[in-house]
């Protein structure tokens, strides 16, 4: 590949301004961030092609959200263990129907037990035996996150590992930020093919690039080892804990090949 040609190498450093506006369209944000990631990738030998590279990024409130528990249990005998454990698991799985989660959105994701070891003994004599079962819930309404990890946590679940928010408009979204950053591009590159004296034709190629779903979640860790009575009010009442889900940003980067006229 030959060397871009001087005068197109200075006018990649341009700066313009473009304010581009994305519909607010199934519950994305009509606020948007413009990254300065807009940058000239490369100009044809002939010069009748330019490529040019655009971000955008647009911010969804989240609806949904998932949880990720663990319970975890310390007995003397390993039977004993795995009862209760079955016991707390079986107690947590109740209330979680109770409060109106369907039996496909809760899931028992992983199974531990195994001694607890004195390894201060010559013998390492086995003290106890100790058990973890990992517990999911998805498709969980934002509005009662709260109240399902309160109830959880007094039925018997002590560690709440991650909560993970999203929103059901993710794609819708992010077709709304591929045009964006489209765009941011196109703002660019009239820009540049201006200052190399030419003008802009038409759009010959599109490629999308970066794109993950896994960024549709928004995952905070929490506390480990809460206990149901820390969460126990006075009479009994159960408080329950306080959900700020935030934004959830929605990203779509693209590389764009425009025509250049004289």
């Amino acid at each position: 590949m030959k060397p871009l040609k001087t005068s197109l190498i200075r006018t990649a450093g341009i700066t313009t301004a473009a304010v581009v506006s994305v519909l607010s369209l199934n519950g994305c944000s009509s606020t948007i961030q413009v990254r300065d990631t807009i940058k000239v990738q490369n100009v044809s030998e002939n010069g009748d092609t330019i490529s040019v590279t655009g971000q955008e990024e647009v911010k969804v409130t989240p609806d949904m959200a998932q949880i990720r528990y663990s319970i975890y249990t310390q007995e003397d005998t390993a039977a004993l263990c795995q009862e209760t454990n079955s016991k707390d698991l079986s107690a947590a799985i109740e209330t979680l129907k109770g409060l109106g989660i369907k039996e496909e959105s809760i899931q028992t994701s992983s199974y531990g037990l195994s001694p607890i070891q004195n390894w201060r003994s010559d013998t390492q004599e086995v003290t106890g035996y100790e058990m973890t079962t990992d517990l999911t819930v998805t498709d969980i309404p934002i509005d009662q996150v709260g109240e399902i990890i309160s109830q959880s946590v007094a039925s018997g679940v002590n560690n709440i590992d991650s909560v993970s928010y999203f929103s059901s408009n993710y794609d819708a979204c992010y077709q709304d930020a591929l045009k964006g950053a489209i765009a941011i591009a196109q703002k660019k590159a009239e820009a540049i093919a201006e200052a190399s004296g030419k003008s802009l034709g038409s759009l010959v190629h599109v490629e999308e690039y970066g794109y993950s779903p896994d960024t549709r979640y928004s995952s905070y860790s929490s506390i480990r080892g809460t206990s149901g009575a820390a969460k126990m009010e006075a009479g009994g009442a159960i408080a329950d804990m306080a959900v700020m889900p935030g934004q959830v940003s929605v990203e779509a980067t693209v590389l764009v090949d425009f025509k250049l006229a004289q």
